[in-house]
């Protein structure tokens, strides 16, 4: 079996999946972060879980991240909430998922949940950055570069090493989804993982989409000496270790 398959959305739009099915009654779905994809060792690491555990797994490449058609300049949290709708429905179906969400992925986590949320059996958040673009983008730069990404539409954001294209309309369109004043009423399992040393999101995001959750069962595990990522070994065996507890709770 391919590890990797393209899926057609629309007639020039192709988006990159990543899938097993063992025909069991429960996925998993996970969510990358703002332009990243599904080589890193994450999506790899909870695939190989869920093979040893027989659970069907879904991850997918939003559009212009990783190999999935579409220029990232053109996304935004609108058009990438919408990408995972139309995956989760074309292969999760009506089955119950639980949420991965690494980054961004919790923020568009937390979109899915008013479409699915009957579905939706646990969520799990790995430095999570709900609202990021408004609050830890937008509000930090200065008026230069403000005034740039209005006058010019677009602003090259650069970070260590990675380069990232932010636009106006990603900014304008994020500003239409916040999700930090929502409620959720769900009492399923939700943790989120934290690493201490996280110098991109502070640890108080994580704080906050717990506090969304009022009848959940929450978790906040804050990891000592991790960094944003936490795709380290060591780190990911912690992640999937509250996976594994979740998955009990559920199956």
């Amino acid at each position: 079996m391919k590890k990797f398959k393209f899926i057609n959305k629309t007639k020039n739009k192709k988006i990159r999946v990543m899938h097993n099915n063992f025909k069991s009654d429960l996925y998993v779905l996970f969510l990358h972060g703002f332009k990243s994809d599904l080589e890193g060792k994450k999506p790899r690491s909870i695939l190989n879980y869920c093979k040893r555990k027989k659970i069907n797994f879904l991850a997918l490449e939003y559009s212009g991240h990783g190999k999935s058609y579409g220029k990232f300049e053109k996304g935004n949290i609108s058009v990438w909430t919408d990408d995972i709708r139309f995956v989760v429905k074309k292969f999760i179906k009506n089955k119950k998922f639980i949420i991965v969400g690494s980054s961004m992925g919790t923020w568009l986590g937390l979109n899915i949940f008013k479409i699915f949320k009957n579905q939706i059996n646990g969520f799990i958040g790995i430095g999570s950055a709900p609202e990021f673009l408004e609050r830890l983008m937008w509000n930090k730069f200065s008026k230069k570069i403000k005034k740039e990404i209005v006058q010019k539409g677009i602003y090259h954001l650069k970070h260590g090493n990675y380069q990232y294209p932010i636009t106006y309309q990603l900014i304008k369109d994020g500003r239409k989804n916040k999700v930090l004043k929502r409620k959720y009423k769900s009492k399923i399992p939700v943790t989120m993982v934290h690493g201490k040393k996280d110098e991109v999101v502070p640890v108080n995001y994580s704080k906050k989409v717990l506090s969304l959750f009022q009848k959940a069962k929450k978790k906040l595990l804050i990891i000592k000496n991790g960094d944003h990522s936490l795709s380290n070994k060591k780190n990911i065996k912690k992640i999937i270790f509250e996976l594994d507890k979740i998955l009990i709770n559920v199956i």
